[in-house]
This record gives C-alpha cells, sequence and structure tokens, in this order.
C-alpha cells in the first residue's frame, strides 16, 4: 500500500506512508493486538537484520507459492502481480516491511488469500488492460487493510450501522464477547502500526454467529462466491483505535474526534452480516 487514506488506513487523510527503518523500530510495537496474528514470526520481525527472500521463503514453505526478489529481471516477463501470483511466484522486495507482512499473511491465511488472487485474476481478465473494476478496489481494499470482526450481539451490529462509536466501543461489549476482532488481515494496516499511535482504520467483513473457529473460512467462501467484497462501501469502517485497550488514551475527548470517529454519511447503509458456517 503506497497511500494511507482515512478510508483504509490513517484517519488524517491522503498521503504517502514511509515506514520507519528496521532499526528504528522499537520490538515493543508488536506487543500490540494488531500484531496477535504474525506473533509466531516475533524473530523475523524483531531481529537486528532482513530475512533474505530466499529464507523468508524457505522459512515459511508456502504450499504452491514461491517467494521470489522483485526486480528488473522478474518484473520484465510483463506479468500482471496478481497473474504472477496465479503461477506460483509471489514478487517480494528485499527489505520491506510491506513486504514482509504480506508475506506473512500468506503464511496465516493461505486459502483467503487464495481466493483474493483468484478473484483478483477474474476481474483482471473481463477489464481492457489499465482498467479497474469496483470489485477490485474492494478486493484490494481487503487485502491492504481489511480485518474479520464476529458480532454476537445484535444490538452491537445495530450501533456499527449507525456509527454510534460511543455505544460501539463500550468496554462490556469486548470484554463480554459480543464482539470481536477475529484476524487484522491487511498487511499495509501493520505496516502502519509500526509506527505507535497512529490512528488506523480497518475495511472489515463482518460474521455473526457464536464461536469464532469458523469465522474466516466463512469469510473465505464468501468471497469466493462473490457475495462479498463487489464494491468498496460493502465494508464497513472500524477505528481500531477506539477498541478498548488499542489505543493509549481513551478519554470522552477522544472518542469526540469526529475525524477519526465519523458520523454515518446521509443515505449510507451496511450489508448483513455473514452467518456463520456450521
Amino acid at each position: 500500500m503506497t497511500a494511507a487514506t482515512a478510508a483504509g488506513g490513517d484517519a488524517g487523510g491522503p498521503r504517502r506512508f514511509i515506514p520507519p527503518p528496521r532499526a528504528a523500530v522499537d520490538a515493543r510495537v508488536f506487543e500490540h493486538p494488531l500484531f496477535d496474528g504474525v506473533r509466531g514470526f516475533a524473530d523475523l520481525l524483531a531481529g537486528p537484520g532482513w530475512p533474505t527472500v530466499t529464507a523468508l521463503d524457505a522459512r515459511l514453505a508456502l504450499p504452491g507459492l514461491q517467494l521470489v526478489e522483485q526486480d528488473a529481471a522478474l518484473l520484465a516477463d510483463g506479468l500482471h502481480y496478481e497473474a504472477r501470483i496465479a503461477q506460483g511466484r509471489l514478487a517480494t522486495r528485499a527489505d520491506n516491511w510491506h513486504d514482509l507482512f504480506n508475506a506473512l499473511v500468506w503464511a496465516g491465511f493461505p486459502r483467503l488469500k487464495r481466493v483474493l488472487n483468484a478473484r483478483q485474476c477474474l476481474h483482471i481478465a473481463a477489464m481492457a488492460p489499465g482498467q479497474r473494476n469496483r470489485a477490485q478496489a474492494a478486493l484490494t481494499q481487503f487485502d491492504e487493510t481489511g480485518v474479520v470482526v464476529q458480532v454476537r450481539d445484535a444490538g452491537v451490529l445495530a450501533a456499527w450501522d449507525a456509527h454510534d462509536w460511543h455505544a460501539l466501543f463500550d468496554a462490556s461489549h469486548w470484554q463480554g464477547g459480543g464482539i470481536a476482532v477475529v484476524a487484522v488481515f491487511g498487511h499495509a494496516l501493520m505496516e502502519q502500526a509500526l509506527l505507535p499511535g497512529r490512528l488506523l482504520v480497518g475495511k472489515c467483513v463482518v460474521v455473526q454467529g457464536d464461536g469464532e473457529a469458523g469465522c474466516i473460512e466463512t469469510v473465505t467462501r464468501a468471497i469466493d462466491e462473490g457475495r462479498v467484497l463487489g464494491d468498496p462501501l460493502q465494508l464497513r469502517p472500524l477505528p481500531l483505535a477506539g477498541i478498548p485497550g488499542w489505543h493509549e488514551v481513551q478519554d470522552a475527548a477522544f472518542y469526540r474526534n469526529a475525524d477519526y470517529f465519523r458520523p454515518l454519511r446521509f443515505g449510507r447503509h451496511y450489508p448483513p452480516p455473514l452467518t456463520l458456517l456450521r
């Protein structure tokens, strides 16, 4: 992801995001809940040096997918990034936070990543060269800034529908199981979270039901069948810093920041959540 935006990154508005150099990142940043999904790769994130692309490929051993260093020789094949993935090669820039997090998400959610790639390739084949449709934009937003959220309490969902942030972020809902982050999927969110305190916004696919075990498969199947991510407006924005415990200062004044906790736009409606597969 090359730009942070209020829709899918920092709430301050469009700008190019430049991540900090590896040596400048305090290892304690990876203790934030946003990094829970990649915690098993702590040595790759907090070690003194970058893993080479070859070493990363060997470590992750992604089935049917090889990490290959992105250089002029690779790009000379003229293939679209997604088409190259479909052929079994993931272009990966050396010494690059964005691509490192992307590889780790591939390791954690290989089937979900595969389905996103397949949908992208389907749309690429249907579009004229250089053109993109709204479904491609939605797929990209979820890939870069996606979050899978489970909701059990219909009242919590209603609060989210209305952008009633005070009600949505009531600690009792998050501590009592009414709503939970199942997975931070977007690798661009992880990259931006290297700078503590940023007001990040996740783009969410929501699953309703009890038990987290089937949530990722529910989302994966819905994407595969084309039931979600047909348009960016289908994604629900979630100001991640509002989740209890996810930001250092969460007083009443913080939640009154309308530039971050934005009111519902007139006429905006969200699709119903996915029903948890059994």
